[in-house]
C-alpha cells in the first residue's frame, strides 16, 4: 500500500513539472513573439540596432523559433552584413517547420549569396527554396539569374584558366628557346676555337716547310746529309801535305805574280822606244 502511495506521488510530481515546462514554453514563445514583434516595427521605421537587440532577445527566449532567426537575418541584410545574415537564415532553415518558412529562408539564402558573388552556391539555395514551393515566381526567377550568373563566371574562369596554361607554356617554350640559345652559342663557341686551332695549327705547319711546300726539317736533314756524304767522298789530305784546293791556291797567285813581273818589264821597254808620227799598216 506504501509503494502505491510513493507511485502515485512520483507520477503526480512528473506531470507537475511538466505542466510547469509546458507553460514556461509557452510563456517563452509568447514573450518571443512580442520581442518578435516589436523588432518589426523598429525595422519597419529603419531602427535597425534597436530591432537586432529586440531580435536577439527573442532569439534567446526561443531558439527553435525560425521568425526571429529570418528576421533577424534580414535586418543584417539590409545593413549589408551578409556574413551574419547568411548565418542567421542557415539557423532559421534549420528550425523552420513548415515548407513555407524553409522557402523564405533559402530564398534569402540565395539572395546572400548572390551578393557575395558565389552564383554557383545561390542556384542550389534557389533550388531548395523552389523544391520547398515550386509556384514561387520570384523564386524562380531569381534562379534562372542565378543559373547564367554562375555560367558566366565559369567561362571565364575556364577563359583564365586557359590564358594560364598558354602563358605558362609560352614561359615553357621561353625556357627552351633560352636554353637552345645557350646550346647553340657553346656549339659556336666550340666551332670558333676548333677553327682557330686549326688555323694555329696550319700556321706552324707552313712554318715548317719552304717555299715548295716540303718539310724544312726533313730537307735541311737531307741537304746537311747529302752535304756531310759529298765531303766523306772527297779524299781527304794526308798530314803533311797540301790538299788539292791549297794546291789551285798556290798555283793561281803564282800566275798572278808573273803576270805582274811581265807587265813591270813591258813598261820599262815602253818607256825607251821612240815615238812615231805614221802608223803602220
Amino acid at each position: 500500500m506504501k509503494r502505491i502511495i510513493l507511485y502515485i506521488l512520483a507520477i503526480y510530481t512528473v506531470n507537475a513539472f511538466s505542466q510547469n515546462d509546458e507553460k514556461q514554453q509557452l510563456k517563452d514563445l509568447e514573450q518571443a513573439k512580442g520581442l518578435v514583434y516589436q523588432a518589426n516595427q523598429l525595422a519597419s521605421n529603419d531602427n535597425y540596432i534597436d530591432a537586432e537587440m529586440e531580435y536577439r532577445k527573442a532569439i534567446s527566449k526561443e531558439p527553435n523559433m525560425a521568425v526571429g532567426n529570418y528576421n533577424l537575418a534580414n535586418s543584417y541584410y539590409k545593413k549589408g552584413n551578409f556574413d551574419e545574415a547568411f548565418y542567421r537564415l542557415q539557423q532559421a532553415a534549420k528550425v523552420a517547420k513548415t515548407k513555407e518558412e524553409k522557402n523564405k529562408a533559402y530564398h534569402n539564402i540565395g539572395n546572400v549569396l548572390m551578393q557575395n558573388k558565389k552564383c554557383k552556391e545561390a542556384v542550389e539555395a534557389f533550388k531548395n527554396a523552389l523544391r520547398n514551393n515550386p509556384t514561387d515566381e520570384e523564386t524562380r526567377y531569381n534562379f534562372a539569374l542565378a543559373k547564367q550568373c554562375a555560367e558566366d563566371q565559369q567561362d571565364q574562369q575556364d577563359q583564365e584558366d586557359e590564358k594560364k596554361d598558354q602563358n605558362d607554356q609560352n614561359d615553357e617554350n621561353k625556357d627552351q628557346d633560352d636554353k637552345n640559345e645557350d646550346q647553340k652559342e657553346n656549339e659556336d663557341e666550340n666551332k670558333e676555337d676548333q677553327k682557330d686551332k686549326g688555323d694555329q695549327d696550319k700556321k706552324e705547319g707552313d712554318d715548317e716547310k719552304d717555299d715548295e711546300g716540303d718539310p724544312k726539317d726533313e730537307k735541311d736533314k737531307d741537304g746537311n746529309q747529302e752535304n756531310k756524304d759529298q765531303d766523306q767522298k772527297k779524299p781527304q789530305p794526308k798530314p803533311g801535305q797540301l790538299s788539292p784546293q791549297q794546291i789551285k791556291n798556290l798555283l793561281e797567285a803564282m800566275n798572278n805574280q808573273e803576270e805582274k813581273v811581265q807587265e813591270k818589264i813591258n813598261a820599262e821597254k815602253t818607256k825607251g822606244a821612240k815615238v812615231r808620227s805614221e802608223k803602220d799598216w
